[in-house]
């Protein structure tokens, strides 16, 4: 590593130099700043080591960092007049700082970012911007939500507020699915909805240990991984690859989730959507009936199986609401939305708070 950054140092500071040829007493100050890793090295105790040969792949890093370090330098062509003489050998000490912090820099993001540094389950955090620690609210993205309000639910202790790059959850620990995922579209995103899926499908580690799906829940469990936020739907690729959390997933009958489901709800959506003159805002939930509790569970983890799934719909610029609502089983078959009204009134949750959608 310390070669990559004399590399570094020596090769920027004559590419930028623009005296020609090159000042001997600049090159000499370069030379001494650049191998002044080296210098204190050799002046460090050796250390036994079981064989001085260098393995093949670490050959490959540094022909690799080698290569690094030259495009680095001759990068910097166009950089500014540097000094020279004793001014340039009064920073050389500054310049060997530099490479020393970046190295430490360097092989610390190393640790961190190498393989087996994470959880040997397939549990991941979700990347970009939008892609908070689970809080108890949506100030990180309040967007997905019609006036920016979420719907009013009664709070639970183990209910998290996770935001993503095109949806937001609300996650339930005693389910360990969502209570709702909340969506924005418009032509646009419905335009640049069209990544390849994916299909990686993964634990959310935002989410305690005890509160989320894994993947061994759903493994022989006769359910699908049923997206509330469909991949379909992902506008970018990194939104493309969060849809798979299994936050983002409720157990669903496998015929419903590939047919009905996709066909007269998901697709249908996504259609108007896409034919909308502004935004149209979209909540997607599972309903448990009796209750949690009393619902199914599957896996180790007793991930609960809905008894049905609702997908709201709101027009911002027509101010219109409606919703479907399914049975979450192989038979079911396309029917009829019913109204917001009736939606509010089935489960007992205002989901647009401070809107007078119409139906």
């Amino acid at each position: 590593m310390r070669f990559v950054f004399a590399a570094c140092t020596l090769t920027a500071a004559i590419a930028c130099s623009d005296i020609s040829p090159v000042h001997p007493h600049a090159l000499k100050a370069l030379i001494r700043a650049s191998l002044a890793p080296f210098i204190e090295q050799k002046k460090e105790p050796m250390r036994k080591r079981a064989s001085t040969k260098p393995s093949s792949p670490r050959r490959k890093s540094h022909f690799i960092y080698a290569l690094v370090a030259l495009a680095i330098g001759l990068s910097a062509h166009s950089c500014t007049d540097l000094p020279v003489g004793r001014q340039l050998e009064a920073a050389g000490a500054s310049v060997q700082t530099l490479a020393g912090d970046l190295g430490a820099a360097l092989r610390t993001y190393g640790r961190t970012s190498a393989p087996g540094a994470t959880e040997s389950a397939p549990v991941a955090r979700t990347g970009g911007a939008a892609a908070s620690p689970a809080t108890g609210d949506f100030s990180a993205c309040r967007h997905f939500f019609a006036s920016g309000r979420p719907p009013v639910v009664a709070p639970r202790p183990t209910h998290r507020a996770l935001c993503y790059d095109a949806f937001a959850i609300l996650h339930s620990g005693e389910s360990k699915t969502a209570v709702y995922v909340a969506q924005k579209l418009n032509r646009a995103s419905v335009a640049d909805a069209d990544e390849k899926r994916t299909n990686r499908f993964f634990a959310d580690a935002r989410l305690r240990e005890a509160e989320r799906a894994t993947l061994e829940d759903y493994k022989g469990s006769g359910f699908d991984r049923g997206h509330l936020a469909p991949a379909g739907q992902m506008p970018t690729a990194q939104a493309m690859t969060q849809s798979f959390s299994l936050a983002n997933m409720v157990p669903q009958a496998p015929q419903h989730n590939q047919g009905t489901w996709r066909v007269s709800v998901e697709d249908a959506t996504k259609k108007y959507a896409g034919r909308a003159t502004g935004d149209v805002y979209i909540i997607t939930g599972p309903v448990y009936a009796p209750g949690i509790a009393q619902s199914k569970g599957i896996g180790p983890g007793q991930v609960r199986v809905p008894k049905y799934l609702f997908k709201l719909v709101y027009d911002e610029d027509k101010n219109r609401a409606w919703a479907y609502w399914q049975l979450n089983d192989n038979a079911t078959r396309g029917s009829a939305p019913i109204s917001y009204g009736e939606l509010v009134r089935r489960t007992g949750v205002e989901f647009l708070p401070g809107v007078n959608a119409g139906d």
